[in-house]
């Protein structure tokens, strides 16, 4: 089998190390070898990023724009070879991967389009004979580094942005998904991109990431992965005051009140709670019901549960496939015997499912009889674990759902205006979602959070230019 080699100044560039990339649904099969990266390289990547970074900054808008789209015409015209590669090294269905194709290659097509509207500003002086001009140039060389629960979309929409706007990137995918990020690294190198532009290091975080924050040439770094992750990584910019943003964690809480349709809450429930195994940050791993509705809530969703089909990524009539590895999957029933013990009730679900072929397949748990108190509702689990919080009515269920350290998404399922409306207004959270699902966000508006779930400019859609441009003020006497 051969080895899939790093990408650093134009050139594939081999290790003496590789890791097997292996299919959570069949742990027998092995997608490929890919290389780690070692200390040199990632120095002779930062090298080549930081030598690229002024003429990658001074390129014409149109020869960005051509890139980004061919990119991404390229990903779109490939979406179920690329879709079928993702769902077999991650784990989630089929349907889910090639959807998430399709986001990326949408992504490069937005943002070639963003490459053209890079504009400025033209403002008169106070002071006569003067004219002010303010404009937005890249900010240099940035690290980019992606977790692999989204392992093509979340890069996607790092990548495209910093190379629409001018910068140069420096690309750190998690281990656990090393296939995807090859492939599209594959198709920006195919694109024509100018040498060291683009450059893809893989390999552990612990080493790679530590020498990516401190390398002073790294003037901008794009994080999404752990709460505790993002700290040092906070910590690690502030100290060298190069710029950062981090996506990080989520507890995020959907509220279901008495008047709402019951059958689209429990699909909103269903879908926000356990589709993609659970291994979202959206994910609506608290419910929040109103007492009057719950137990009619609960017996819908329970029921609902029961049809979901949980087996193999790749196979046709999969609703859920396997957590993406056993390190995860431990995680997972770690948590459940802790709602046990903190005396929640665990009312189907959690256990270890046994398929065909060897892999990490568990069945989705509920817990009812949970208050916020609880471990299971305060900590991101990060798998197909759900638990019902019980309230009597909307100020309560608003306490609830803010009674939290995170902030990224929140949705409520009502058929008031006037309590979507407060919902809307008094949500402390970055996304809020009305009779909707809290996973799923388009890719032409903003994604972000508050509290502990984010720090600094939002991404995707027009608000990414506040992250990846730095503004300039010129003044002209005339």
């Amino acid at each position: 089998m051969s080895v899939h080699n790093n990408f650093i100044a134009g050139e594939w560039i081999g290790s003496g190390d590789q890791i097997a990339n292996i299919n959570p649904s069949d742990t027998n099969d092995i997608v490929g070898e890919y290389a780690q990266a070692d200390r040199d390289q990632v120095s002779q990547a930062v090298d080549a990023a930081y030598a690229a970074s002024a003429g990658w900054a001074q390129s014409g808008t149109q020869q960005r724009f051509d890139f980004l789209d061919a990119i991404g015409t390229e990903i779109l015209a490939r979406k179920q070879e690329l879709g079928t590669l993702l769902s077999r090294e991650e784990g989630k269905t089929l349907a889910e991967g090639i959807g998430e194709v399709a986001r990326a290659g949408q992504i490069f097509k937005y943002f070639a389009g963003e490459a053209l509207r890079n504009a400025g500003e033209l403002i008169p002086s106070v002071r006569p004979d003067l004219s002010v001009e303010v404009s937005r140039e890249a900010v240099g060389p940035i690290a980019i580094i992606t977790p692999w629960n989204f392992p093509i979309a979340i890069p996607a929409w790092k990548i495209a942005p910093a190379l629409a706007f001018g910068n140069t990137v420096v690309f750190k995918p998690a281990e656990l998904t090393p296939g995807s990020a090859w492939a599209l690294t594959d198709i920006i190198a195919r694109s024509g991109v100018p040498e060291g532009v683009f450059n893809l290091v893989m390999g552990p975080g612990a080493e790679i990431g530590e020498l990516l924050l401190n390398d002073h040439r790294i003037r901008a770094v794009s994080f999404t992965g752990s709460t505790d992750t993002g700290r040092i990584v906070a910590g690690a910019c502030s100290g060298r005051n190069a710029r950062y943003q981090l996506e990080m964690g989520g507890k995020n809480p959907l509220v279901v009140l008495n008047d709402c349709d019951l059958d689209n809450a429990v699909n909103c429930a269903l879908n926000g709670a356990f589709f993609s195994t659970g291994q979202r940050c959206t994910a609506s791993s608290r419910l929040i019901v109103e007492e009057s509705i719950h137990d009619a809530f609960v017996a819908a969703f329970v029921q609902k549960m029961e049809g979901l089909v949980i087996g193999d990524a790749l196979v046709e009539g999969t609703d859920i496939g396997p957590v993406v590895d056993q390190t995860q999957l431990n995680k997972n029933l770690e948590y459940v015997q802790i709602g046990k013990e903190e005396g929640a009730e665990l009312l189907t679900g959690g256990e270890v499912l046994e398929r065909e072929k060897p892999g990490f397949y568990q069945r989705p748990a509920l817990f009812i009889d949970t208050d916020n108190s609880m471990r299971i509702n305060m900590e991101e689990i990060f798998g197909p674990v759900a638990s019902v919080i019980k309230v009597s009515n909307l100020d309560e269920a608003m306490h609830r759902a803010n009674d939290t350290q995170f902030g990224l998404s929140a949705g409520i399922c009502t058929s008031s205006l006037r309590s979507a409306a407060r919902f809307k207004q008094e949500s402390q959270a970055g996304m809020v979602m009305i009779n909707a699902p809290t996973a799923g966000v388009d890719y032409h508006v903003p994604f972000g959070g508050t509290k502990e779930s984010s720090f600094g400019p939002r991404e995707q859609g027009g608000y990414a230019r506040d992250f990846y441009t730095t503004v300039k003020t010129a003044y002209t006497q005339t």
